[in-house]
């Protein structure tokens, strides 16, 4: 079985998450992802537990790649890059809109060098808006795009979080990454019948807005339409979210025989409110084993998930059952936990295909393979300061 992507390849400009997870995940697909990362390297790499001068963070985002570090201020690397460029199907970048085409690597200067060129730019508001040059990460968007005020708003209503807070993980990143892997694949497609690459401008607020599905609530004002929000219960086994409407709930327990309607006849609303919630926490707090809820749960065809300490990730069934989480080389001579990438197939290989690059490790190899360059013209671009290396800033500084 081969790769889906292979013969594909990359370059990857961008750092952070927005771009580097696209990058990612072109590379556990097959692709020949190479990062091209600035002298003062990705900011990603003060982030996470340190392993063979390897952050957690960035060699989750950036496993399997291979790494060119080029000074994109130097006045020879326009040369370097258009050269690169030439042998490249696709490129990512996630700067500031202006950014690229003030160094003279803008979309409609490389089109000129490839035509075949796909190239992906995520940024936070787009390219041709009134806030395109703003700088954006993942929270400024979350708060933007109406996330963190919608999840107020839903924890108010059940009395928690009264404060605003922002999302445990950055979502606002990942879906342009995803959305913008979509637009690249979309374009390799189109290429094969027109012969022609695409730029593709992703902007994180749209990506968030496309991907938020209680939106149409927020637009139409109808958020008392929608179901109730899915309730969490401290039971003796387990904290649990059960993902129904408690409306619902009651009434599927009543179907089903486990509970009898407590409110007398001619209640208030309050009081059966009251009463109802009451008798469902009482039947709820006898499961006294995760077994016996489950049997519960399973009887009135009610889905639930244990609220779980992310850390134990690995003991859950499917996650242990499909090596959602692998073991792969830390380089220091053991090994080092990393997400898999969740495309299975039937007839082709996928998954992350080796620990992340240091910053310029693969200047020579990279140069030699996809250029052809010879020996003394790389170690000439590496005494002229246009590559970098951090094995050559070990050497001189150990």
């Amino acid at each position: 079985m081969q790769f889906p992507l292979e013969g594909l390849k990359v370059l990857d400009f961008s750092r952070v998450l927005a771009g580097p997870f696209a990058g990612r995940m072109l590379s556990d697909l097959g692709a020949d992802v190479v990062k091209i990362e600035p002298p003062e390297g990705d900011v990603t790499r003060f982030w996470g537990k340190v392993i063979a001068h390897l952050p957690g963070y960035y060699h989750q985002q950036n496993a399997g790649k291979r790494n060119i570090c080029i000074d994109l201020r130097h006045p020879d690397a326009k040369a370097l890059v258009n050269a690169l460029v030439a042998e490249a199907d696709i490129l990512i970048e996630n700067y500031r809109p202006d950014v690229m085409g003030r160094l003279g690597i803008g979309y409609e200067d490389l089109s000129q060098i490839n035509p075949k060129l796909i190239m992906l730019s995520i940024s936070g508001f787009g390219h041709d808006g009134p806030e395109s040059r703003r700088a954006a990460y993942a929270p400024v968007i979350h708060s933007e795009a109406g996330l963190i005020y919608r999840s107020h708003q839903e924890a108010a209503l059940s009395q928690t979080d009264p404060d605003f807070q922002d999302l445990p993980l950055s979502v606002a990143d990942t879906n342009a990454s995803l959305h913008g892997l979509i637009g690249v694949l979309s374009a390799v497609i189109l290429r094969n019948q027109t012969g022609l690459g695409q730029h593709i401008d992703i902007a994180m607020i749209d990506a968030t807005i496309a991907t938020d599905d209680k939106m149409h609530y927020d637009l139409e004002a109808s958020g008392d339409t929608g179901p109730m929000r899915n309730e969490i219960y401290t039971l003796a086994f387990s904290s649990v979210l059960i993902s129904t409407d408690f409306r619902l709930l009651f009434k599927l327990l009543i179907d089903h025989g486990h509970l009898t309607d407590p409110s007398p006849k001619g209640a208030s609303l309050e009081d059966k409110i009251r009463l109802r919630r009451s008798a469902v926490y009482q039947l709820l707090q006898a499961q006294t084993t995760e077994a016996e809820f489950d049997a519960l749960m399973r009887s009135i065809n009610v889905a639930w998930g244990a609220v779980r300490n992310p850390s134990s990730i690995r003991q859950q069934a499917t996650v242990a059952h499909r090596g959602s989480i692998v073991d792969i080389d830390d380089r220091a001579g053991g090994v080092r936990p990393i997400t898999q990438s969740p495309y299975r197939f039937s007839n082709a290989k996928s998954g992350v295909r080796g620990p992340a690059p240091h910053r310029g490790e693969h200047n020579d190899e990279v140069l030699r393979q996809w250029l052809a360059l010879p020996e003394g013209k790389i170690t000439a671009l590496a005494d002229q300061g246009v590559v970098l290396s951090d094995a050559n800033d070990r050497a001189k500084n150990p």
